[in-house]
């Protein structure tokens, strides 16, 4: 075996377990928030020794911001992808909207929207963590406020943050009482906001 053979497979092995570590991570952090996640935990959880896990992320931070980042990806895959292929503008947001609804209730994270969760979560602190969950939450807003020019808002600013408020309290209420009715009412009443434009 060559050298390069054998550098290729650990870094194959450290991205797998990278990834697997990560998935985990954001996974907890819904339900029991970013702050929950522990080294230890997550080696009983993914079966990745504590050592193994240390040296792929080198400390705790690098994991909390490897899970936002695993969440970004599954939010891209679930939410942002399915809608990207609609047409700019309304036909964009309503498949935004419909994918979300989608995302959320087909229980993706078992705690509902990494976003909802993680940004309450951090709306105070500083840091790197802190810094990628505002970049993530920063990231949708754009999008919304993007789409909501396109399709010819008057003020795509508070259109964007009534949408983003109303999927919020759906998806709140739908984990604080288990009625995917509420989750439903968020997402209709998003909706109209975007069939009044």
């Amino acid at each position: 075996m060559t050298a390069n053979a054998t550098t290729d497979g650990r870094r194959a092995r450290g991205d797998a377990t990278r990834r697997k570590v990560a998935r985990e991570a954001a996974m907890v952090a819904t339900v029991n928030g970013l702050d929950s996640i522990t080294v230890g935990s997550l080696a009983e959880r993914t079966g990745v020794s504590k050592s193994g896990i240390l040296t792929v992320f080198g400390s705790r931070e690098a994991i909390q911001v490897a899970a936002v980042a695993e969440a970004r990806r599954i939010y891209q895959e679930h939410v942002i992808a399915p809608a990207w292929g609609s047409e700019p503008g309304r036909p964009r947001l309503e498949a935004l909207l419909e994918a979300w609804r989608r995302y959320l209730a087909s229980s993706v994270f078992p705690g509902g929207c990494f976003l909802a969760t993680t940004q309450v979560e951090y709306g105070h602190r500083d840091g790197e963590v802190a810094d990628a969950v505002r970049r993530l939450q920063r990231e949708w807003i754009d999008l919304l406020e993007a789409e909501l020019r396109t399709a010819g808002s008057p003020d795509p600013v508070s259109d964007a943050f009534r949408i983003d408020a109303l999927l919020n309290a759906g998806n709140t209420r739908y984990q604080l009482y288990g009625d995917r009715a509420e989750l439903e009412r968020g997402c209709v009443l998003a909706k109209a906001v975007v069939e009044a434009l």
